[in-house]
């Protein structure tokens, strides 16, 4: 799934113009819709009524969605499992897996591909009726070590599943909740109530640092699953399972934690008692 890095990077290429124009100001002629069940609110036939001639004025992200401020309202979407969106000259053949597609004034189109079909977008007239209850992006100046702790130890709850739960913090996926407690030395397994002060601030550092070189390398590309990262080349634990870890030579071990596939080393992240 692509998580924080990855739809900081599509957002950032919708905004900025990486790879093709820049969609801020552009107008929205029309949709097409090969799969609508993408279309979660409103109904479909209303959604192709609601999106035409709207203008794009802001484009940003809230934990895992991409938020594309229109004129009249707010197009949100959520790329899910295998989603990707990019922005793509309108005489390009359309591939198998573009099924959410919009037209623009430019001869440009933003298509969402996907392959799995998990993917979904909202056109709601108030933004936090989808986002009202993410938990704090965790790289806001407002997330620190001290707010981090509080909340940690208002749960007694596993400290992995308890990072993946986006109403506690927006944006983690399983990649970087890996990649960010074997940064900080923490088990998957731990309590977060039992970590201690020193712990939680290697904890924070841990989330910040992984996150802020994910997005540095635009992500990471994983099977269909967004393309163009290079972050897969950096993993410290994730998807290395039987191989040495480079922090102290041992080898990376894969478990199962909350029905989620969980890679850490033994020796740099010990198991401590809750």
């Amino acid at each position: 799934m692509p998580e924080l890095p990855e739809v900081e990077t599509i957002v950032r290429n919708l905004r900025e113009g990486l790879h093709g124009p820049p969609v801020k100001g552009q107008r929205i002629e029309r949709v097409s819709l090969y799969w609508p069940r993408h279309i979660h609110t409103p109904s479909p036939s209303t959604f192709r009524r609601r999106i035409k001639d709207r203008i794009v004025q802001e484009i940003g992200r809230r934990g895992k969605f991409i938020h594309i401020q229109l004129d009249r309202g707010n197009l949100i979407i959520h790329l899910r499992m295998s989603g990707d969106l990019s922005v793509i000259p309108k005489d390009t053949p359309r591939d198998p897996h573009d099924h959410t597609i919009f037209f623009l004034e430019n001869s440009f189109q933003i298509r969402l591909n996907d392959v799995r079909k998990f993917g979904r977008v909202y056109l709601v007239d108030d933004a936090e009726k989808i986002f009202g209850k993410l938990g704090p992006e965790p790289l806001d100046p407002d997330f620190t070590p001290q707010s981090l702790k509080l909340s940690l130890h208002k749960r007694k709850r596993q400290i992995k599943p308890l990072l993946l739960d986006q109403t506690f913090l927006a944006g983690l996926g399983n990649i970087y909740t890996d990649e960010a407690l074997h940064l900080a030395g923490i088990h998957p397994l731990r309590r977060s109530d039992t970590l201690d002060k020193d712990e939680v601030r290697a904890l924070w550092k841990g989330i910040r640092n992984t996150l802020e070189n994910g997005i540095i390398h635009n992500g990471a590309s994983i099977d269909w699953v967004y393309r163009g990262g290079e972050f897969q080349y950096h993993f410290r634990v994730y998807q290395r399972t039987g191989e040495a870890c480079e922090s102290c030579g041992s080898t990376i071990e894969r478990t199962v934690i909350g029905q989620r596939g969980t890679h850490f080393c033994p020796q740099c992240q010990p198991e401590a008692s809750p």
